[in-house]
């Protein structure tokens, strides 16, 4: 068996429950192909680098897993077919290096898996103090164009002294 990587998009237009009912269907396409599910990492929704049948924004998932090499043409037919999918990528790790960046990853996504549990507790105390640190932020961006053209001024007549 070997290690793999699928990175899925998933359309934007669906609710919330539709986008969890197209992702439990990849993964059952895994498993039904005897895939072992290592972890899964669902990174959101993202802009698009570019427009994708209309889209401008699009679910992103990833799901690690090992498997037979032979299912992997069954399962990419299979996602080929899905109409809920705007792009996927298979990813093979094969090398003793790509394997030990596998299990770095898959440790990854275990940990970020976990983690935000306490991390959306604390998020309305984290919004309201860049709301606060903003506003001095905007007047150093204001006071710093000022002072750096001073000195390409000044330097300038010196450079061409010499």
């Amino acid at each position: 068996m070997r290690n793999y990587e699928n990175l899925v998009i998933v359309k934007p237009t669906f609710t919330a429950e539709e986008i969890q009912a197209s992702v439990k269907a990849i993964e059952e396409v895994i498993t039904s192909n005897g895939g072992e599910i290592a972890t899964t990492n669902a990174m959101g929704m993202r802009k698009l680098a570019y427009p994708i049948d209309k889209n401008e924004r699009g679910y992103y998932h990833v799901i690690y897993y090992s498997i037979a090499p032979a299912s992997i043409a069954e399962i990419e037919r299979r996602f080929r077919i899905n109409e809920d999918l705007l792009r996927f990528v298979t990813i093979k790790y094969d090398t003793n290096r790509e394997i030990a960046a596998f299990n770095g990853l898959v440790e990854k996504a275990k940990k970020a898996a976990e983690a935000p549990a306490p991390v959306v507790e604390a998020a309305p105390v984290v919004e309201e103090t860049p709301a606060v640190e903003a506003a001095p932020a905007a007047e150093a961006v204001e006071a710093a164009p000022v002072v750096e053209e001073t000195p390409a001024v000044e330097a300038a007549p010196a450079a061409e002294a010499k």
